[in-house]
Parts: structure tokens; sequence; C-alpha cells
């Protein structure tokens, strides 16, 4: 039972007791009490005035009077200006620290009974996963996660963009410049061989607008007329045709390119229940474009093109079908979506795709209503911002992007150094070291990128989220291995700590309260979180309970006491904590070591 229901509860005895009135304890209102004021919680009386008769002031003193004398978990009150602020007691807070110690799934919420569909990474097979893809994968698994513990169940997949120009590009580059080079010839993964293609087009088809413009041809003609790019087209239709060679090579890359990414994956802890194919699903529209012509949602112009007109809406016109009869992506994306919502009998579905496609699913959320499939009111796009670095935007097309695998390894150099240079890891093996040293440079990157609220453009600064001491992973992660030392010294003396070892009526310091109260709010922040879609509050959240025990610690010489009980006491809170740490860190996909 939370503090404001065990509050309301006693508020609407008092109330029956001194009026003579029955209040629903969920009608009253509890918050908790202001900074500048002194108390644990707030009651608003306002409401109440119409049972008491009687002045705001007068109203909280007489409710505060009767809770102070009659709840022994109730030690005082003040009112001010028609607000009752409550202090709780000694005895409560020990209750609620014994029932949090005791409960092995706190902060797990019950099951809602829902299922949620949650899309995210659904790459081009184009190139390698690089930085945007990690905010991406991060923020997909761990708001997949968070709404696990907040009691959805979660369905986890990716759509991976198999087909197309991108794929054809690389293609092509690799038939003329590459003389059949594989990941095996080169030494390279699989992804960045085809990105390297798809480079190399690029520079291929530069070349040739240039000379084609040096020969007197308009940019934009030179653009359209370039060789490669038509050899690309044709490419393209081949593969549409099933032209074997074409499909051979095609397929042959994508495995290069999937292996690439599941080792990519592996190494951020990312996963997928299921996985669909742009191959496989980009036709599944075209029967609703028919029902959407035979039900008059859509229009079809002259030239055979299938239009849905928005303007009604504020927006435009929108083609779902080219006048030859293929496909568009928002098809894809309308048959994708009634395919799984039937299948899997979606409550809701939420997509995690950056913002410059916000107008694409506000588009594909109307289209479906007016489809006729009311769920698509439970469509949901998680938009976020762009990963920005010092040095400004990346471009897959010049190269210029900040390739994940290089990223992964930049971090785990950095926290080899930072760590060397604490001179805190005496009498680990190399193999320890080593593995410390890739848990400490995926913490840093994903708390560093997972902290920032998904809607803002982020900064990303390598050297700045590897720091021991601010807002970052490591930080936390040195927290929890801190804790874990206190904890084994205590069991290298022998003594017994734990849920069970708790004695009631031990006394409570301010800063063992203030702890106590924190850790409460750790299933309010998992509701908080995943209703916003947000882990950025569970990294906030995390810091500051990580925060806070520093401060204790500091203040607090835990193995030094001499009361037992306190002592008891003292090594199960910080057990407790460090539990919440793991799964508050748990849900954002980060590990915290047990030494550093």
């Amino acid at each position: 039972m939370t503090p404001e229901l065990f509050i309301a509860q006693k508020a609407s005895e008092a109330i029956k007791a001194l009026y003579n009135a029955d209040v629903d304890a969920s009608a009253l209102q509890i918050s908790a009490t202001r900074k500048e004021f002194e108390g644990d919680f707030t009651l608003v009386v306002f409401p109440l005035l119409r049972i008491s008769h009687s002045t705001p002031d007068n109203t909280g003193a007489a409710i505060g009077e009767w809770l102070s004398t009659n709840v022994p978990e109730i030690s005082a009150f003040n009112v001010v200006k028609g607000f009752l602020n409550i202090c709780l007691s000694p005895l409560y807070w020990n209750n609620l620290f014994t029932a949090i110690a005791s409960d092995a799934d706190f902060g797990q919420l019950p099951s809602t009974g829902r299922t949620v569909m949650v899309e995210f990474s659904s790459p081009n097979t184009n190139k390698p996963l690089h930085l945007g893809h990690i905010r991406n994968n991060l923020l997909g698994a761990s708001v997949s996660d968070l709404l696990a513990a907040s009691g959805e169940k979660v369905i986890k997949t990716t759509l991976v963009n198999d087909r197309g120009v991108h794929i054809c590009k690389s293609m092509y580059a690799w038939e003329q410049s590459f003389n059949g080079a594989t990941p095996e010839s080169t030494g390279k993964k699989g992804d960045h061989l085809v990105g390297d293609c798809y480079v190399e087009f690029n520079n291929i088809y530069t070349k040739e607008v240039k000379e084609l413009m040096a020969q007197g041809m308009s940019e934009d003609d030179a653009k359209k007329e370039a060789p490669s790019l038509k050899a690309v087209h044709e490419m393209l239709v081949k593969w549409e045709q099933g032209d074997k060679d074409v499909r051979d090579l095609w397929a042959k890359m994508n495995g290069w390119v999937f292996e690439g990414f599941d080792e990519t994956y592996r190494t951020l802890g990312i996963s997928f229940d299921k996985v669909y194919y742009e191959h496989d699903t980009y036709l599944l529209g075209k029967e609703l474009v028919q029902k959407g012509l035979d039900c008059g949602a859509f229009v079809q112009d002259p030239d055979g093109s299938v239009w849905c007109d928005l303007t009604a809406d504020g927006l435009d016109r929108k083609l779902v079908l080219r006048s030859d009869g293929t496909s568009v992506y928002i098809t894809q994306d309308l048959g994708t979506a009634e395919r799984r919502f039937s299948e899997h009998k979606l409550d809701s579905h939420v997509y995690v795709v950056g913002n410059e496609q916000n107008y694409h699913f506000q588009v594909l959320k109307l289209i479906l209503k007016k489809l006729g499939f009311d769920w698509a009111d439970q469509i949901f796009h998680l938009s976020y911002g762009m990963v920005e670095l010092p040095e400004g935007k990346m471009k897959s097309r010049e190269g210029t992007v900040v390739d994940a695998d290089d990223l992964i390894q930049k971090m785990y150099e950095e926290a080899k150094a930072t760590s060397e240079e604490s001179g805190k890891l005496e009498g680990m093996s190399e193999e320890e070291k080593d593995k410390l040293y890739h848990m400490i440079g995926l913490g840093a990157l994903k708390y560093f990128i997972i902290k920032v609220d998904p809607k803002k453009t982020m900064l990303f600064n390598p050297k700045e989220s590897i720091d021991f001491n601010g807002n970052t992973g490591p930080f936390i992660q040195y927290t929890h291995a801190r804790i874990r030392s206190i904890l084994r010294k205590a069991d290298e003396k022998g003594i017994a700590y734990g849920a069970a070892s708790l004695v009631a009526g031990v006394e409570l310091s301010a800063k063992e309260i203030r702890l106590i109260k924190l850790l409460n709010t750790y299933p309010q922040k998992i509701a908080e979180a995943a209703a916003a879609f947000s882990p950025a509050v569970i990294a906030n959240y995390a810091y500051e309970l990580a925060k806070e025990f520093n401060q204790y610690y500091h203040e607090t010489p835990i193995l030094k006491e001499e009361n037992q009980d306190v002592l008891k006491m003292r090594l199960t809170l910080i057990q407790t904590l460090a539990s919440v740490l793991v799964k508050a860190m748990k849900v954002l996909g980060i590990e915290l070591p047990e030494r550093m």
C-alpha cells in the first residue's frame, strides 16, 4: 500500500469519526508535501468544507489532531491555508521498508492483460548500423522492457528494409568495383563491406554527373541520365521480375549484412521476438488499396495511380499505388499494420522512428481510420530526436557516419583508459578486466543516450559519457560495486542481514528515511515512465538513488555500527537499494558489476 493510499484511508476514518460522513478514500486529494513546507504528504482540505461546515484551517486542524492521536504511524501535522501537511512516524517507515525488502518482485507492476507490439531498429541493408541506429535500438529495447515492467505483454519486432533502390546501389557498385570481394577475403564484417559498396556507388554516380555536366547537360538532367542510376533502376525491375542472377546476388549480399547486424545486436544486448522483411511485406497493402477504392476512401486518377485525399484533414493527397501498379512505402505499412493487429490481437502498437517521419505516421493513422480500422487510434509513434556529434550531422552516402561497431570499440577503449587511471583494479585477472571494460563502455554509451528525453535532439560525447562522477552510467555502476563491496565485507564477518533479520522499532535516521522514501517511488516511476514512453525517467531515478546512497555512505560508517539491530537494518537497506538499482538499470539494458 502506498503512503498516499494509507493516509487517504486513515483520513477517511477521521472524517467519519469527526463529521459522521462517508468519504471514499480515492476521492481525497493527497500528494507529496512541497519542499518549502514541513511534512511528508499533504491533504487538500477545501473539498471537505461542505462536510465540516467550518473554516479550512479549523477543518485541517481537526483532522490532523484526530490522525496524530489515533494513528501511531502519523507523528505530527501542520495546516497552511487549507492544506493539511502530515508527518509519518518512524514506525510507518520501518514497516514500509520491511515490506519493500521482503518483496522479491518489488517494482514489477501487475499484469494489465494488454498486448503491445514495439517496432524498432528497422535498418536498411545497404550499410552498417550507426550512431542514429544505436539511439533507436536502445530506445526500442528499453521502452519494451519498461512496458513489460508496467504489466504489459510486449512483442519486440523489427522490419528489415532489405529491398529497393538502396540495396541495388550497393549491388551495382560491388559488381563494378569490388572484384568479387567477400567478408572472408577482405576480413571485414559483411555489413561494413556492403556499406563500402554504397559509398562507392555515390562516388561513381557523382563522377558521372560531373562528366555529363561537363558535356553541357544541366545538373537536373545529368542526375537523371547518369548511367549508374539507370542501371540500378534496371536491376530493381529485374529483382521484382524474379531474375535469378539479381536475386542470387541480392540474397548473398543481404546475408553478409544480416550476419554483421546480428553481431552488433549481440554486443548491444538487442533481441527481437519477431522479424519482418520488406521483401515479404511490400505487397501486403495492395488488397487494402482495393478496399479503399471500394469504400470510397481512395480515388483513382486517369493514369491509374491511386490516392487518398487528406486535404480535409489539413494534409495533402497521398499516393498509395503508382500508375504502374507498384506499391509505395506507406502501402506496405498499411498492410503490415493490419496483419500485425489481426495476427497478434494487439491492444497497441508503438513505432520507434525518428522525428523526420512524424508526417508519415500522421498519414498512416489517418488512412487506417478511413479504411475503418478503429485500432488505428492505438498506434503510437515514439518520435525521437537525432543524435549529433560535436563535428555535426552524419551522412551515410558520403561515408561520414559514426559506425556503431567503431563507437562500441571506442567506448571500450575509453572505459579501459579511465579504469586504469583510477588504479582500483588490483587483484582482477585480465579476463575480469576485459569483461569490466566492456560492461563500463556499454553502460556509459547506453546511459548517456537513454537519460535524454526521447523527443530531444542530443549531442553525444564519448569522453563525457564515461565520467565516474557525474550523471553517467559508470557512476551508477561504481555505486553498485561499492555497495556489493560493503556487503561482501559483512559476509566475511559472518553478519546475517536481509528482510528476515529486521527488528521492529529500530531507529531510522533522516537520511535512511529519505532513502526509503526514494526506494518506495520506484513502482510509481515505472508507471510514469511507461505512460510517457520515456526510459529517461528511470535513468534519472537511478542516478538520484545512486547519488543519495553516496551521500549516506559518506556520512554513515555502516560497518562500524555497534548496535547489531541497526547494523542489520543498514546492511539490508543498502542491499535493497542495490537490488532496485539492478532492476532499474536492467530496464535500460545496462549491467551492473559486482566489483570495480
